[in-house]
């Protein structure tokens, strides 16, 4: 199949490209804002050795079968399941795994563009000195003003949706891989700088003990749900993004020496985060473990008390809007291909459908802030919902599903035609991960949490 077929929406110029912008899709939010914060809520050095064993050997194996059935399906998430499971002569409801990538993405994004925003207002408040000579209270007042504003929350939640939709109007080429081309070594740049920043604040080596010396009694069945669904979330795993960037990868490129380049980019990126938060974080007598607020109510207490702090806050907080968009376009390209593929619009006239659907649902997260603040379910606010069912369920399940299918399902041809390593030793370990370990971990970890074992 992929011999014959091509994607009607494009493919990427090189390997490079597909690395970059697959990368960009992996390096974001999850790596820079939530991947902290977990870490200081877990324990630490114990929740990190969990999670690099959950990229290890669940979330690589599950990338190489989610890219592997992206090209070779070379559509949407939801028409390459059912193309391939057509092809593989199963039944044809395997297409809702691609629609359930979809919805992930809506959900995620719809959640991810208000925190990004947050980002694009704090790059503004770091320019203007709003950080300088304050201390914790002053820093709590300014974030906790700011979020119980639901008209500020929106103008930038707008603000972000609209950049992000800019992008992936453009298309494959002209804008994904441009936009990604732009920011990623961009983004590599600040976070190298924060880390030479972290090295002089006095307590990096307290950072690093806590990031790297593990304390296994810190880690529960949750701990290591929270770790295995971070590893889908920073992956972009189970959410259709790898698949349908995979869908615009040239035949001629090694699919698993590509995934293992991407994972461990993402990985040293999420590493590199802790060091160079949790030094400034310990520098200042701050909590490690603050929640999804770490970055806004502790960062720029340090930002606005140490020497350059001025500067080192607007890079720190460019970089994460840099991150978000890398992510943001992968998390809206699988609507916006379904969208062109089976409702006969154009590119630009998707990506505003797509993003006015995931606008309109982000003003839950916003108003789970404020006007809504005492709304929950289940015990939680919209927001945290939302990501709760998406990173510790969707992706998850979503990922468990593309195991089954790529191990299982999939004619063995098939996958050694696409993998071009027929029959090797490289190809038998992976088939055995994605056919037992991965599936039957991410098992293991759902009867754990609900109490089965």
């Amino acid at each position: 199949m992929t011999d014959t077929k091509k994607s009607i929406h494009g493919e990427w110029s090189s390997r490079l490209a597909f690395i970059l912008a697959a990368t960009g899709s992996a390096v974001g939010l999850g790596n820079i804002w939530k991947f902290p914060y977990i870490t200081g809520e877990n324990g630490g050095g114990a929740f990190v050795l969990v999670y690099l064993l959950c990229i290890a050997f669940i979330g690589i194996p599950i990338m190489i079968a989610e890219t592997m059935l992206g090209r070779r399906g070379r559509q949407s998430p939801i028409n390459t399941m059912e193309t391939l499971a057509a092809e593989a002569e199963a039944d044809t409801n395997w297409h809702y795994v691609g629609w359930m990538g979809v919805i992930a993405g809506f959900l995620i994004l719809s959640y991810y563009s208000v925190i990004a925003g947050w980002a694009s207002a704090y790059v503004l408040k770091a320019f203007t000195g709003s950080f300088s000579g304050t201390g914790a209270t002053e820093i709590k007042a300014l974030f906790d003003g700011f979020v119980a504003n639901p008209a500020q929350l929106i103008f930038w939640h707008t603000l972000f949706m609209l950049a992000t939709m800019l992008i992936v109007a453009r298309g494959v080429r002209s804008g994904l891989e441009k936009a990604v081309q732009f920011l990623m070594p961009g983004l590599f740049v600040l976070m190298i700088l924060l880390v030479g920043y972290a090295m002089t604040t006095g307590a990096y080596e307290q950072g690093l003990e806590f990031l790297f010396s593990p304390d296994f009694s810190k880690i529960t069945g949750d701990s290591v749900l929270t770790a295995m669904g971070h590893a889908f979330f920073t992956l972009s795993l189970g959410m259709g993004a790898i698949m349908v960037y995979g869908s615009y990868l040239p035949k001629d490129v090694s699919i698993t020496k590509t995934v293992f380049l991407i994972a461990g980019s993402d990985t040293i990126v999420a590493l590199l985060a802790g060091i160079a938060i949790f030094p400034i974080v310990f520098a200042n007598g701050l909590e490690a473990g603050s929640g999804p607020g770490l970055i806004f109510q502790t960062l720029p207490i340090a930002f606005g008390n140490m020497s350059g702090g001025w500067l080192f806050g607007i890079l720190f907080f460019v970089m994460l809007v840099f991150a978000a968009l890398t992510s943001s376009i992968s998390l809206i390209e699988p609507a916006v291909t379904w969208l062109v593929e089976n409702r006969d619009l154009d590119r630009q006239q998707a990506c505003i459908w797509a993003g006015l659907v995931t606008w309109l649902l982000g003003l839950g997260t916003v108003f789970s802030f404020n006007l809504w603040s005492d709304f929950t379910i289940f015990g939680r606010n919209i927001f945290q919902l939302m990501d709760y069912l998406t990173a510790n369920l969707l992706l998850p399940i979503g990922g468990f599903l593309v195991a089954v299918f790529a191990g299982w399902i999939m004619k063995q041809q098939h996958s050694e035609q696409e993998l071009q390593i027929p029959g090797t030793q490289g190809y038998q370990v992976w088939k055995f991960l994605v056919c037992y370990v991965s599936p039957a971990a991410v098992f293991l970890v759902f009867l754990n949490v609900v109490g089965v074992i």
